[in-house]
């Protein structure tokens, strides 16, 4: 008798987990153990499926690091007894946690599918059916007895993304996310087309590292102009930040004042860890390009090149967590590790 592949179904919250309540109109979660009565296309897909919930499934807005903990803790509970995993999760900040997660699972080798929707599976409209379908289906794909796909991803609208390079770009539209310096790993129309040449593989072929431990002791400084100087002094004197993210102007450009300069180096002789990432919603950071990016390489700040905000600030509480040391975090952090940048 075949085998199929056996896929893990984790809901956590969001609008895919919402049927209609026609009698008043709202909007009410539905029990996920009886998910084949509501999308019965999904008995057609070769692979056996089985759900899990949060106890208290949540809006994603609510998510944190204990969730992420969470997450991290039944995927390594049960990850010898599935084939892949298809996460559920509200769109707000899924690609906070997808991308925190491909940082927290070290030597992944099984596919972990982030998706969700923008109506819920009720509505007459709904994004969710396919998005749920397609997912489940690309975590059941294998090639001789191995996953094509090995790596966190996220499927929305008919595309497959590396999860770490994604970000969402509209509150209203079905196409709600974008991975603007990184193709597309698949997409599905008649055919469902995987792109092998861009998917993610680890050299390592170790057991399944685990993660747990995040240090979230980090800020986020987004430049403006006429931004005020005690502001920035305040966020970057705070004694109890480890690192910061700095979304500087187009290829990592930012002021050249006097009083901000100087408030940088002051944080950066602390030991605090600046990561220089562009606005923009493309394109990479290249200090020293143009004179007003070059007091920032000079200082020491580390080069966020085309990584996403979500991304840097998942790596930041990642690494800070494994306590990488000051030598070598800057280093470190410029190095690609589960291929969130270029």
């Amino acid at each position: 008798m075949k085998e199929f592949p056996k896929i893990l179904l984790i809901y956590t919250g969001g609008t895919i987990g919402m049927v209609q309540d026609y009698a008043t109109g709202q909007l009410k979660a539905f029990d996920f153990g009886k998910l084949l009565e509501q999308i019965p296309e999904l008995y057609q897909l070769d692979c056996e499926i089985e759900t899990i919930s949060f106890p208290n499934p949540i809006d994603s807005s609510d998510m944190n690091t204990g969730h992420w903990k969470l997450l991290v803790d039944l995927i390594g509970k049960h990850y010898n007894s599935y084939s892949g995993f298809v996460i559920l999760h509200g769109s707000d900040t899924m690609s906070y946690t997808a991308s925190a997660l491909s940082f927290l699972l070290e030597n992944l080798s099984k596919p972990i599918i982030f998706t969700g929707s923008q109506l819920p599976i009720g509505d007459l409209r709904t994004d969710a059916k396919e998005n749920l379908i397609t997912s489940v289906q690309i975590a059941a794909l294998n090639l001789e007895g191995r996953p094509v796909v090995q790596e966190v991803c996220l499927y929305f609208e008919n595309k497959l993304y590396r999860a770490n390079r994604t970000t969402k770009m509209s509150a209203e539209q079905f196409q709600a996310f974008d991975s603007p310096n990184y193709p597309t790993l698949g997409i599905s129309g008649v055919h469902l087309r995987i792109k092998e040449e861009y998917l993610w593989r680890s050299e390592s072929h170790k057991k399944l590292r685990p993660h747990t431990d995040l240090d979230n002791r980090i800020g986020l400084l987004k430049l403006f102009p006429g931004i005020h100087p005690s502001w920035v002094h305040g966020l970057l004197g705070n004694p109890e930040m480890k690192a910061l993210v700095l979304e500087s102007y187009g290829a990592g450009n930012a002021s050249t004042e006097s009083w901000f300069i100087e408030e940088l180096q002051k944080a950066v002789d602390r030991g605090l860890h600046i990561v220089n990432v562009t606005q923009c919603p493309g394109g990479s950071v290249l200090m020293g390009k143009y004179a007003t990016s070059a007091a920032l390489a000079e200082m020491g700040i580390i080069d966020g090149k085309d990584i996403t905000t979500e991304a840097a600030l998942t790596k930041l509480m990642y690494m800070l967590g494994r306590d990488v040391s000051s030598k070598s975090f800057k280093t470190i952090f410029e190095t690609s590790l589960r291929g969130e940048m270029t």
